[in-house]
């Protein structure tokens, strides 16, 4: 029985944490089992295997995004687990929060467009705790989509490149099982530092009741923030925008690790998630839902 089908039958909206986990439950089922989800998903994986073979095919003219992927793909070749690194250097700026968009976009206006939103709010179930069913379930897609870039690339690092010690970009050599557990913590970082987007993408999913709309106004979004913070004549606003930290994460690669940058994007994050999260609340709490 489906969520909706089951506040409609029992006439009562679900209690405390239960009830919380129920709706958090179904948000996972409802996104992980659409096709779309599973291809974006599987064209994250497919990317670090096809970085990995065009280095081993031409290691001698590394080619790659900004940020620090260069010399990324250049301590690739001698370390396979730099590809975890160099993988997520390039998805972040582009294919990363396109996903993250495309999900978070559809999150209500989504169910809006096909009709199961009405029904589900009908008993209700409650808004302020489907809302943050949905923001959880966004966070863990972020989580899921890095792990498939991050797992992917691991695995063909391996079997493409050597492994052992590594040298981090700073030119210090530390230990396989150090370099990994920094691997796990990077990606951890990054899928945190989307969850500002997830929040951008929830608001904007409530401001319309079709789905396309809403998931091409996030991408959209994304795609103009990203133009914007590359213009050093908008210094004054560059560090505001959600994606301007993205980056830091390669301030892990150092030893000691650098912590500034890595803050400073978890708490610009937070602040995205707050203001775009209140008024995500405030416009679904107050929304007629007559589709």
């Amino acid at each position: 029985m489906s969520q909706a089908e089951t506040v409609l039958a029992t006439g009562r909206r679900p209690q405390t944490a239960s009830g919380f986990l129920a709706l958090f439950r179904n948000e996972l089922h409802l996104t992980f089992r659409r096709m779309r989800t599973k291809v974006l998903l599987g064209i994250l994986a497919a990317l670090p295997i096809l970085i990995g073979v065009i280095v081993k095919l031409n290691t001698d003219s590394p080619r790659g995004g900004g940020g620090g992927a260069p010399s990324f793909i250049a301590q690739t070749t001698q370390n396979g687990l730099f590809l975890v690194f160099t993988a997520l250097a390039v998805a972040l700026p582009v294919f990363l929060p396109m996903t993250v968009g495309v999900v978070a976009g559809d999150s209500v206006a989504g169910e809006a467009a096909t009709g199961t939103l009405r029904y589900l709010l009908v008993a209700p179930a409650g808004r302020t705790r489907l809302l943050a069913a949905k923001f959880t379930a966004g966070l863990v897609f972020c989580l899921a989509a890095t792990a498939a870039v991050a797992v992917t690339a691991l695995a063909t690092g391996a079997t493409l490149f050597p492994l052992g010690e590594v040298t981090l970009i700073s030119g210090d050599t530390i230990g396989f099982a150090d370099a990994l557990l920094r691997a796990v913590l990077v990606a951890g970082v990054v899928a945190v530092s989307l969850a500002g987007l997830v929040a951008i993408g929830l608001f904007v999913s409530t401001l319309t009741g079709s789905g396309i709309a809403a998931m091409a106004a996030t991408v959209g979004l994304v795609i103009t923030v990203q133009i914007l913070d590359a213009f050093p004549q908008l210094d004054a606003v560059r560090p505001f925008l959600f994606t301007h930290y993205w980056m830091s994460f390669s301030d892990l690669l150092r030893e000691p690790m650098y912590w500034d940058g890595v803050w400073k994007d978890l708490g610009l994050q937070a602040a995205y998630v707050a203001v775009f999260g209140s008024a995500a609340w405030a416009r679904f709490t107050s929304r007629d839902i007559s589709a």
